[in-house]
C-alpha cells in the first residue's frame, strides 16, 4: 500500500497529526510514504527527518496571500497529481482540510488516484469562520472515495452528507513532544489550554470557577490560548486564583504546560472532539469536561476524568470541585495515564488506517 499523505497547513493540530501519522505510516511493513506539505509548516524539519519523499508546497501568508494565491490553483493540481503519479500512491490521504484543499481534490479522482479526506469537523463551531463551509466540505466529501474521521457525532454528520461513503472513525492520538527531564510539581489546580473561542465556555468556567473559589478560597486557574478571552467571558482575569495568558503555544511547550496543572478543564459549549484531552490524558493529567459533542466519548467518566452532568457553570463546578479531592485526583490521574498510552499508540493508529484502505480503495 502506497500512501501519498496531505497536509498544506501551518501548525496547530493538523500539523501535528499529519506528523504523528506519518511517523507510523513510515514504520509500517509493506507501506510506502510520500509527504505533501506545506513549506511554512512548523513541523516540516521533523517531517523531513521520517525519511520518506516530501514536496515541500509554496502557501501563503495572511488573507491577501491566500487570494493571490488561488492563481496558482491549477498548478497546484497538476503538482499534486504529477506527486501521487510518480510516487505511486494507492491513495491521497488528506490530513486535514485546509482553505485549498476543496479546490484541488478534485483533480485527484479525475486522474484516477483514490482520495481520502480526514474531516474533524463536519459543522463549523458557533463563532468559527464559516464562509463557505457547505460547499468547500461538499466539493471535499464529493470528490473523496472515503472518509476518515474522530467521533460518532462527526460520521453521522458526513454519512448524511454522503450516505454511501466508506467511513473510518479512529480515535483522536495525542502528540507529544519530548518532555524536558525533572517534571515539576503542578502549580496549578486547573488549566483551560487552547484556541480561545465562544463555543469553548469560558464564560462558563469563569461563573464555574467563581462558585467553586467561594468554596474553595485556595484554588487556582490558568488559561493559555490564542485569542481575545475578554470577549468571551468578561471578567474572569480579574477573578482572584485566575492567570490568564492570551498567546499562542508553540508545541515545544506544551508538554510542560499540560504538566504544570492538576487537571485540565474543558468547559465546552460545543465540540466535534478534542486535540487538547488526548494530550493531557498522555500526561497523566486528569481531564474535567462537559458532555458535549464528541467529548463523553474520549472522556470516560470516573476513570481518566470527570464529565459534569450538564453544560452549565454549577454543573462545572461540582466536577471541578470533586477533582480538588487529592486521592481522587490521584485514581484519576492513574487512569489518564493508562488511557493516554493508547493513545500515543501511533503505530495502531496507522496499521488500521492501512488495513482498512486495503479493504476500502483496493
Amino acid at each position: 500500500m502506497r500512501i501519498l499523505l496531505w497536509y498544506w497547513g501551518r501548525r496547530g493540530g493538523g500539523a501535528q497529526f499529519t506528523l504523528c501519522l506519518a511517523r507510523g505510516l513510515a514504520g509500517r511493513p509493506g507501506v510506502g510514504l510520500a509527504l505533501s506539505l506545506a513549506d511554512r509548516n512548523e513541523l516540516l524539519p521533523e517531517a523531513r527527518a521520517i525519511g520518506a519523499p516530501l514536496d515541500a508546497v509554496e502557501t501563503f501568508a495572511g488573507a491577501a496571500g491566500a487570494a493571490l494565491g488561488t492563481l496558482r490553483i491549477p498548478a497546484l493540481r497538476r503538482r499534486l497529481v504529477q506527486q501521487a503519479r510518480a510516487t505511486g500512491a494507492d491513495a491521497v490521504v488528506s490530513a486535514m482540510n485546509h482553505v485549498w484543499t476543496p479546490l484541488v481534490a478534485g483533480a485527484l479522482p479525475r486522474a484516477g488516484i483514490p482520495f481520502v479526506s480526514t474531516v474533524h469537523d463536519a459543522l463549523p463551531h458557533p463563532g468559527d469562520p464559516a464562509f463557505a463551509w457547505d460547499w468547500r466540505l461538499r466539493r471535499e466529501l464529493n470528490a473523496a472515495a472515503g472518509a476518515v474521521t474522530f467521533s460518532a457525532a462527526v460520521s453521522r454528520a458526513v454519512a448524511a452528507r454522503r450516505p454511501e461513503l466508506p467511513i473510518l472513525n479512529l480515535p483522536l492520538g495525542a502528540h507529544i513532544p519530548a518532555l524536558a527531564e525533572g517534571r515539576q510539581e503542578p502549580s496549578a489546580d486547573f488549566l483551560f489550554f487552547g484556541r480561545i473561542r465562544a463555543y469553548k465556555g469560558l464564560d462558563l468556567l469563569r461563573d464555574a470557577f467563581a462558585a467553586l473559589r467561594a468554596r474553595h478560597p485556595g484554588a487556582t486557574l490558568r488559561v493559555v490560548g490564542e485569542g481575545d478571552p475578554e470577549s468571551c467571558a468578561p471578567g474572569l482575569a480579574t477573578l482572584p486564583g485566575v492567570t490568564v495568558e492570551p498567546r499562542w503555544v508553540p508545541d515545544s511547550e506544551m508538554p510542560a504546560l499540560v504538566a504544570s496543572a492538576r487537571a485540565v478543564v474543558l468547559p465546552y459549549r460545543e465540540a466535534s472532539q478534542s486535540g487538547v484531552l488526548p494530550i493531557a490524558l498522555a500526561l497523566g493529567v486528569p481531564v474535567v469536561a462537559t458532555p458535549v459533542g464528541g467529548l463523553s466519548a474520549q472522556l470516560e467518566h470516573g476513570v481518566s476524568g470527570l464529565l459534569a452532568r450538564e453544560a452549565s457553570a454549577p454543573a462545572l463546578a461540582e466536577a471541578m470541585a470533586a477533582m480538588l479531592d487529592p486521592a481522587r485526583r490521584l485514581t484519576l490521574s492513574a487512569g489518564a495515564r493508562e488511557a493516554g498510552a493508547r493513545l500515543t499508540d501511533w503505530d495502531a493508529q496507522a496499521a488500521r488506517l492501512v488495513a482498512w484502505l486495503e479493504r476500502t480503495i483496493r
